[in-house]
């Protein structure tokens, strides 16, 4: 696996995900955040987290966070199958469901994502079964909305943001990811 992340992790975009991010956490007084799918730090420099876990199935992408935050005490890293049971009052997914190809790693993914969190679930992807006419490697859209709540029903779909930089609009520089929040039903 590469450590890189996409596009959509730098320029307009990232800017974009930062600033509806750290508006929702400073909205919703969130003090720890655990993001599945972390990258390579990127868009992390752009957060505003109090305390943020970071896991990744990349060595490459997660020793460069490691070196990029090695001065911050607030955040960690590691990797996927690492992961034991922590929890954080939000879990974030960016750019990471239309990657999970298989549906035995989407069911898992997706029941590690809301399970780790008490309060919110923000999920920043596409929501679509169909498949764009350019077929890009390890890229399967799907609609994940019906999952949650045949799944997960005790969490609410609170708020679907629409990408200020539609893919549609622009498919050169625009993505195909919108947000969607999940609140904790009480």
């Amino acid at each position: 696996k590469g450590g890189s992340s996409g596009p959509g992790s730098y320029d307009k975009l990232a800017e974009y995900k930062a600033e509806v991010l750290n508006r929702f956490v400073a909205d919703h007084q969130i003090n720890s955040v655990i993001e599945f799918g972390c990258g390579d730090g990127n868009q992390l420099r752009l957060a505003q987290y109090p305390h943020y876990i970071g896991y990744d199935i990349s060595p490459i992408a997660l020793a460069r966070c490691r070196e990029l935050f090695h001065d911050d005490p607030t955040k960690r890293f590691h990797e996927m199958k690492a992961y034991a049971g922590e929890q954080a009052e939000l879990t974030l997914s960016l750019d990471v469901i239309y990657h999970l190809v298989e549906d035995e790693t989407f069911d898992r993914y997706m029941r590690q994502l809301f399970a780790a969190s008490t309060r919110y679930v923000i999920i920043y992807s596409s929501n679509k079964d169909e498949q764009d006419d350019v077929v890009v490697a390890h890229v399967r859209h799907r609609r994940f909305t019906p999952w949650v709540e045949q799944h997960q029903p005790q969490w609410k779909l609170i708020q679907h943001i629409p990408n200020r930089y539609s893919y549609a609009d622009d498919p050169v520089e625009g993505s195909f990811a919108d947000f969607y929040i999940y609140e904790r039903s009480a």
